[in-house]
């Protein structure tokens, strides 16, 4: 067959399409806000609920998250702290440092089915001012998180743009960390900043992907995490995160996706005699710009920051002025 620059460009497009539908469901899909200032990344880097991975196989992907919580808030308010005297009537938290590092493997037996394991590493200092108290207490937590297994069925239509997903994230991370120093040295840290948090807890989404002309597509993804139980009289706040991405296509050759993401996270306030219930508990939104690009014919990666646009917490919680996240994925 001769060559045609519009074949070419159009076959092209068509493989681009299914390699660039994707970007998260929990850090590959990380709760947000699990306590008074525990907070998750809400970017979706979820490469198959996005469209990139569509062929059955073994896949491995590495991300990477930074943020820095340090910013106080109060409902849709920032708080000053030259406002707050201390010692104050109520703990005043100064800042969560968080470097996460999340591996997951993924099979796909078809094109259907799949079925995904993620492994979360977290590196968190945090200090804080207790109530009645003007010195720092600081700890320093390092260890594994909670476990998630998520799978996932989009046989719905035969070019797989609607899919569901369901698993669980189990109770293997730890929650006895103490502080280091300060007034509360050897005082365990609040259930919410914990590496874990004790719970076996439900996860069900449902997400699509759709293509906006030869050079656009859109992917959406809704997912609710349920706890199914309480462990030591805390149990986490129900959360729901909804992504809405736009990715453009067009750029030849066919190394580079532009992407815009819109992040919302609504968590309600955790519950049980261990927990920091007036101060739990958001409704949170992100923008996210970054881009997917292809480094070989089998490893792919993304680098994306976050900024918020939207911010109403309850009580008083620290919250980052920006996230980071730059992941890889490598298919056998």
């Amino acid at each position: 067959m001769p060559f045609s620059y519009e074949n070419f460009r159009a076959e092209i497009m068509v493989k681009h399409y299914w390699k660039t539908a994707a970007l998260l469901a929990g850090c590959a899909w990380h709760p947000l806000a699990l306590g008074c200032s525990s907070c998750g990344c809400t970017l979706n880097s979820d490469w198959s609920s996005q469209g990139y991975t569509t062929a059955a196989g073994w896949h491995i992907d590495t991300r990477y998250d930074y943020f820095d919580q340090s910013q106080l808030r109060s409902g849709t308010r920032g708080v000053s702290r030259s406002d707050i005297t201390l010692p104050a009537e109520q703990e005043i938290q100064n800042d969560t440092i968080n470097r996460n590092f999340t591996v997951g493997m993924d099979y796909s037996p078809s094109r259907e089915w799949g079925v995904s394991l993620l492994i979360p590493w977290f590196d968190r200092p945090h200090s804080t001012y207790d109530e009645g108290e003007t010195e720092l207490s600081s700890s320093h937590s390092r260890g594994p998180g909670d476990v998630r297994i998520i799978g996932r069925y989009q046989g719905f239509q035969p070019d797989l743009s609607i899919g569901v997903q369901f698993g669980l994230k189990l109770p293997t991370g730890r929650i006895g960390d103490t502080f280091d120093s300060g007034p509360l040295a050897g005082q365990t840290v609040d259930r919410g900043l914990q590496l874990g948090t004790g719970t076996t807890d439900l996860l069900l989404g449902v997400y699509s992907v759709r293509a906006l002309g030869a050079s656009f597509a859109w992917f959406g993804n809704l997912m609710l995490q349920q706890p199914l139980n309480s462990r030591e009289q805390f149990k986490p706040g129900a959360g729901l995160n909804l992504t809405l991405g736009l990715r453009y296509t067009g750029i030849l050759p066919a190394t580079l996706s532009p992407q815009l993401q819109l992040n919302v996270r609504a968590e309600k306030r955790e519950s049980g005699a261990n927990a920091d219930v007036e101060n739990s508990g958001a409704t949170l939104a992100y923008l996210s710009p970054g881009v997917g690009f292809k480094l070989t014919q089998r490893l792919d990666g993304f680098a994306f920051v976050q900024v918020p646009v939207y911010q109403r917490v309850n009580g008083l919680q620290l919250q980052p002025r920006f996230f980071s996240s730059v992941g890889f994925r490598y298919r056998f």
